[in-house]
């Protein structure tokens, strides 16, 4: 009993923490998201806010939380499952240890662009897996077609071939799918903090990086880097995931609004950012940094066999039949 109290107490804290507020709405949801306000994301978690009240006759506030101001991803899932009212804009590879065939959506090559890996993540099969999320770890998927670009290699050294990353220990996120990936394409991963990249690049401790294009530009790191390689290995797609508990005592128009809106709001994201990616390259290039594109069948071919390394072979081909419909 004593425990179950501390518990109880704990979780008062947090809702207290995060702001319901009963006189300006009757729900409160604050979302976490490592992105700064000037990222082209931002602008769909802009509408977000906006759209929901609208839709839910301000009902529901929705509070944003840029530059993780709440934590980090983990941290802020593990507050959602505990069921305090945060969001938190995650990638597919942090989930997976709740429920593993969130992994795929950063496995190689998995779909052309946004269009193809919305096409995935609106799918019946996907949405068995939020059914599964939800039951089993607590966390409710909103949406998760806030797709940030695909990521390419930035490098000091042109990449010409994969022959051309022997060697070079390469900084990606510690997620198995990413790690996995990046050492078939010739190089050697390097987990760490994408806070450290740049540090990292600038005191050797890494050689090299792999990210999305507004990244590359908002972080900084176009500046300590000479080379941008066009590679697109990886569709980086994010989700916006609450608490499970927290959305079941919602009622049931208002669980309504924050899907609908969610999957909007994804959308005015994810074309910003792709209309965002000509401005990114020309700023790059007018600074100094070469761009250029491989030929992406050698990468192809040395990455196809990490969906069968981590357990993903078939879900690889059904969803990649459901990205070309």
């Amino acid at each position: 009993m004593k425990l179950k109290k501390l518990g109880m107490i704990a979780l008062t804290a947090i809702v207290v923490a995060y702001g319901h507020n009963a006189s300006a709405a009757d729900y409160t949801l604050s979302v976490n998201t490592a992105l700064n306000e000037s990222d082209p994301l931002y602008s769909g978690l802009s509408a977000f806010v906006e759209n929901v009240a609208k839709a839910s006759d301000g009902r529901i506030e929705i509070k944003l939380f840029p530059g993780s101001q709440l934590g980090s991803d983990e941290d802020v899932l593990e507050q959602a499952r505990a069921g305090a009212p945060v969001a938190v804009i995650v990638d597919g590879g942090r989930l997976a240890v709740f429920q593993k065939e969130f992994g795929v959506l950063g496995a190689p090559f998995l779909a052309n662009g946004y269009d193809g890996m919305r096409k995935v993540v609106t799918s019946d099969m996907f949405e068995g897996w939020v059914k599964q999320l939800h039951d089993s770890s607590g966390l409710q998927v909103l949406s998760f077609n806030w797709w940030q670009g695909e990521r390419h290699l930035l490098t000091n050294k042109p990449i010409n071939s994969p022959e051309d990353l022997a060697g070079v220990r390469m900084r990606t996120p510690g997620a198995p799918v990413w790690i996995e990936t990046i050492n078939a394409m010739g190089a050697t991963a390097t987990a760490m903090a994408w806070s450290d990249v740049r540090t990292g690049i600038e005191t050797n401790a890494i050689d090299a990086a792999e990210a999305q294009i507004p990244a590359i530009v908002s972080s900084g790191l176009y500046e300590v880097i000479k080379y941008v390689t066009k590679t697109g290995h990886i569709n980086l797609i994010t989700g916006m995931v609450t608490s499970g508990g927290w959305y079941d005592s919602l009622p049931a128009d208002l669980q309504k609004v924050l899907r609908d809106e969610a999957l909007k709001a994804g959308d005015v994201a994810s074309y910003a950012t792709r209309d965002s990616f000509k401005d990114y390259e020309d700023k790059m290039t007018a600074s100094g940094i070469t761009i250029t594109t491989p030929d992406l069948e050698p990468y192809q071919a040395r990455t196809a066999g990490v969906y069968d390394k981590l357990g993903y072979g078939e879900l690889r081909d059904k969803l990649r039949a459901i990205a070309a419909q």
